[in-house]
């Protein structure tokens, strides 16, 4: 028997190397066992959107478990569920809403993807076979969720079970596809179009959906929509009878100046996948908001979904991101992003913008995006062999940092980017520290890369 390379026994993600562990957190800091201290820049995955602590939501979880932690929906309802649920209707856009609450961001666009087929069939469009999402995507590591997604380098090894009733259309990534003398508008309207085109190719009544992330997260780096974009594809959906579908587990829920990343878009789609900082990490939560109107052609066919998971409404989840919710109202945390946002967003401009290898700097909110480039001129990305963002990973936890590099940006092999998603209640100065250390984290890994 081979010797065991590590004495845990946890399945970890990586099974070679060390990882420190967390031992507890304030504020914007995490701290490990050996009592370093590391600012969370990302919130692990866009999840802890109120930092570390939070007293008023740990004391609301607590709470619950006192009255009840757990019964199942299939038997009863539960009082966090469907306050949150009010909540949550009364504050998306467009109207009200049904709430569909889950474990995570994965589950909530499974979630969609079957309600969507189902829905289509109660109209009696059971032709309607595919899903059409977009390329340098990922709506989730469940097998339908990954079978959307559109990013080559994640799915590559689970291709041969995947859905592939699937097809994909360009991202609205400006850096990389918008042309010279282009307006922001008229690439909006191009981008599109591909859906258009795509559906027409497709053949009468054979899309089921439409899902895309309205900003796009770890794929791209918090890449947002152009001007118009999705107006023409709500524009597109309903003259096709395609259901709309944003992916907003990362950039819902306040993480880009407003509680649901559409608003900015002025548009309504059909369903609003959520999860991360819905929850902030103080419970495990996903959800899908499904307009009331759709619904109500399930309650008056069928009479019922056919889905649903052991924890769906779990009410100590439930009332963990109620009380998330209280205190994003509370602390008027989701206008003080839309108010710092420019900040961040000026702040990692000043420090990145003449850096030799920074091709780009996006996004909305706390929800930022640095994309590097060999060559700036050419927007030639690294090699993809050199793993430039897992070296940047390292370096920034060497130095106290808590960042998302990520790579494969371009196409799915090669690109690297970091995404950024602080807590809400940064402050100024702790967004000066976040690109001093980011700033020296880069130089490290590019002189590492360069030797």
């Amino acid at each position: 028997m081979a010797p065991q390379a590590n004495a845990s026994r946890v399945f970890h993600r990586a099974l070679k190397g060390d990882i420190p562990q967390a031992e507890g957190g304030q504020g914007a800091y995490l701290r490990d066992a050996q009592g370093k201290q590391y600012l969370d820049a990302s919130g692990g995955a866009a999840v802890s959107c109120l930092g570390h602590g939070e007293p008023r939501v740990i004391a609301a979880i607590k709470q619950q478990l006192d009255r009840l932690a757990f019964a199942h929906t299939s038997f009863f309802t539960n009082a966090p569920a469907e306050e949150l649920a009010e909540v949550l209707s009364a504050k998306a856009p467009g109207g009200n809403w049904r709430v569909y609450f889950l474990s995570g961001g994965s589950e909530a666009n499974e979630t969609a993807l079957k309600l969507a087929r189902q829905v289509q069939v109660e109209r009696g469009q059971a032709s309607r076979d595919h899903f059409i999402a977009r390329h340098q995507s990922y709506h989730g590591n469940t097998l339908g969720a990954l079978s959307v997604s559109g990013n080559a380098g994640r799915k590559k090894i689970y291709l041969p079970i995947l859905n592939g009733n699937v097809r994909h259309i360009m991202p609205c990534y400006a850096y990389r596809h918008q042309e010279p003398g282009e307006s922001d508008a008229a690439f909006g309207q191009r981008a599109a179009g591909t859906l258009e085109k795509e559906i027409a190719d497709l053949g009468p009544e054979r899309a089921i959906a439409f899902i895309a992330e309205t900003v796009v997260g770890s794929t791209l780096g918090a890449a947002p929509p152009a001007p118009g974009y999705f107006k023409e594809i709500r524009r597109i959906c309903d003259e096709h009878g395609v259901l709309m579908v944003l992916d907003e587990v990362m950039s819902g829920m306040g993480r880009t100046g407003t509680l649901f990343a559409c608003e900015q878009d002025g548009v309504v789609p059909d369903m609003i996948a959520v999860a991360k900082g819905l929850g902030a990490g103080y419970q495990p939560i996903g959800a899908l908001l499904v307009r009331e109107e759709i619904v109500q052609e399930i309650e008056s066919g069928s009479g019922a979904f056919q889905h649903g998971h052991t924890y769906i409404g779990h009410p100590t989840a439930c009332a963990a991101a109620l009380a998330v919710q209280k205190v994003f109202d509370e602390d008027g945390l989701v206008e003080r992003v839309a108010a710092k946002g420019p900040v961040l967003d000026a702040i990692l401009k000043d420090r990145f913008g003449s850096h030799a290898h920074v091709g780009d700097i996006r996004g909305r909110g706390f929800f930022r995006g640095i994309e590097l480039v060999e060559d700036r001129d050419t927007k030639t990305p690294f090699a993809a062999n050199l793993g430039l963002a897992g070296k940047i990973k390292k370096a920034a936890m060497l130095n106290g940092l808590v960042c998302y590099p990520d790579n494969r940006t371009v196409d799915g092999v090669s690109g690297d980017h970091v995404l950024l998603a602080p807590p809400f209640i940064m402050e100024d100065a702790q967004f000066d520290e976040l690109a001093d250390k980011l700033g020296c984290s880069i130089d490290q890994a590019l002189a590492e890369v360069a030797s």
